[in-house]
């Protein structure tokens, strides 16, 4: 869990912060470089020898933060070098079936045959295409073997910006400001038992921020023990109660300053791990019904699925705009995923029914060819992040997370649930209907809004009648016909008297052709 405030810092806390900042900074930069260079052939030992090395110039606490986000650094290089080698290898065997077919060839899907190039035109671009591809995998390879990662501290793609300031509009002096404050380094892990949860970077519960600063610039210290105090007050708003509790107990909380220099701002943000909430049981998360929500490109289709699969009240619907910039489209589905969660509060339901979906080979160009505007649609839909997002707060709220399998949901939702769900004054989209089947496979029922019995239980031991009629069926059942005979009062109970007449409370027989056990005539005793 993490929280951010402003800090309102005066000129000389924002020189102090800087300076700290970079000094630690170029340490970590030093210590990226010899963990990269270590490569796999890495223990403890030579762990604590670089933390040992560091701590001279810095201190025993600040030497083990840095180390710490090395080794994290690298290990998130390491594991985005193992996603681009599946991917290449993914490609580039695609790509290999496709020129083993003759052109034209229509794919077989049973027999696992990719479909050939439409000419050769197609044929020649894939195969340099190919021969491209195949040199980045032999080149990652021997990357990967070597143990050896490509990380830019302060950002590949600010680094690139270098080269092209006028494109960017931004001057040589400008672009050196983002840089530094992109390679600051002003980060403290916490530690559980000491005095507010962090020796480091301690916050007060009064909002008095401190700062140990490093051995070459004690001679900045404005408070004992080697410590700057700054004149910024904090004060949290989101998650105050929970950090307040936290530093209180001296539980363990981490701290990271941040220079925004577009706007000139400093941040402080707060974090802190929570202890692993336990998975409720399957039929315990749907004692109550779920809410069933099918995700789409700019909205959320959601609706109440109570515990017999039958949908209740209206849907709803939770719009998102997925255009700009990446902080806004994150905003964007924090606010949409943060209307659910109200809505299925309301509703009274413990657990949210979501598709296990995931595009992550949907944008290949060989999978999906010239459908470059599929492609494009899929690639900007954040399955992975709204899912991360969606099970971390709904975690916050006590709700779980049902998760189920995507296949055919949108079009069996659509052929059994839409025409039914659909009313003169609305109609029920292809989404909502695809929101309900997700909901009943989420409960365990069949999509199909009736089951056929087993043939040997139908009409007839094997005749016609399923448990639901067929669209052929125009009749409907009406009273029995009379049957010939004298209309006099003496006609025995169940005939033609009360053909024209069925009670629904009792379907054997009219209540008047009953004979009352007492007798006729004699009332029963009191």
């Amino acid at each position: 869990m993490s929280t951010r405030t402003r800090l309102r810092v005066s000129w000389q806390d924002a020189a102090v912060l800087t300076e700290v900042g970079l000094l630690l900074g170029s340490l970590a930069a030093r210590d990226l470089a010899t963990r990269c260079r270590q490569g796999t052939s890495t223990d403890a030992a030579s762990w604590a020898d670089r933390k040992r090395a560091l701590t001279p110039s810095s201190s025993a606490r600040w030497a083990g933060s840095i180390t710490r986000a090395t080794h994290d650094q690298w290990a998130l290089a390491r594991r985005a070098q193992a996603a681009e080698l599946a991917w290449l290898r993914g490609e580039t065997a695609r790509i290999a079936a496709r020129l083993a077919r003759p052109l034209g060839a229509k794919a077989d899907k049973r027999a696992g045959l990719a479909r050939g190039c439409a000419g050769p035109g197609e044929r020649h671009a894939k195969s340099r295409r190919l021969q491209v591809l195949g040199n980045r995998l032999d080149a990652l390879e021997a990357d990967w073997e070597a143990g050896r990662v490509r990380v830019v501290r302060g950002g590949r793609g600010l680094a690139r910006l270098r080269h092209r300031l006028e494109e960017a509009g931004l001057s040589a002096e400008a672009w050196r400001e983002r840089w530094q404050a992109a390679r600051m380094f002003l980060s403290a892990e916490g530690e559980s038992g000491k005095r507010y949860g962090n020796e480091t970077v301690r916050v007060t519960e009064s909002g008095q921020l401190s700062i140990r600063l490093p051995a070459p610039l004690t001679h900045l210290a404005n408070a004992p023990y080697g410590r700057y105090v700054l004149t910024a007050s904090v004060a949290f708003h989101h998650r105050a109660g929970e950090w307040r509790e936290r530093i209180t107990a001296d539980r363990a909380v981490a701290y990271r300053v941040h220079h925004d220099v577009s706007r000139d701002r400093w941040y402080l943000t707060a974090s802190w791990q929570r202890a692993v909430v336990p998975t409720p049981p399957l039929p315990a998360a749907r004692a109550r019904g779920v809410v069933a929500v099918d995700m789409n490109d700019d909205h959320l289709a959601a609706w109440h699925v109570d515990v017999h699969g039958n949908p209740v009240g209206r849907p709803r619907r939770f719009t998102y705009d997925l255009s700009g910039t990446a902080s806004r489209r994150d905003a964007q589905i924090r606010h949409a995923l943060t209307r659910l969660l109200h809505y299925a509060r309301r509703c009274g339901v413990s657990s949210i029914a979501v598709e296990d979906l995931d595009f992550g080979d949907a944008v290949s160009r060989e999978r999906h060819g010239r459908a470059r505007r599929f492609r494009r649609l899929v690639s900007r839909f954040p399955t992975a992040r709204l899912r991360a997002r969606l099970t971390a707060m709904a975690a916050e709220r006590d709700i779980a997370i049902v998760v189920v399998d995507p296949a055919y949901t949108s079009r069996w939702g659509a052929q059994h649930w839409r025409q039914p769900l659909s009313t003169g004054n609305s109609e029920a989209t292809r989404h909502d209907a695809a929101a309900v089947a997700i909901g009943r496979r989420a409960l365990g029922h069949p999509v199909r809004r009736r089951a056929a019995p087993p043939r040997l239980h139908r009409s007839d031991g094997h005749g016609h009648r399923t448990a639901q009629a067929g669209a052929e069926a125009r009749e409907r059942e009406g009273p029995r016909p009379r049957l010939p005979g004298p209309r006099t009062r003496s006609v025995p109970p169940g005939r033609g008297a009360n053909a024209g007449d069925q009670r629904a409370q009792d379907h054997s027989g009219h209540a008047a052709g009953h004979r009352s056990r007492y007798g006729a005539g004699t009332p029963p005793s009191p």
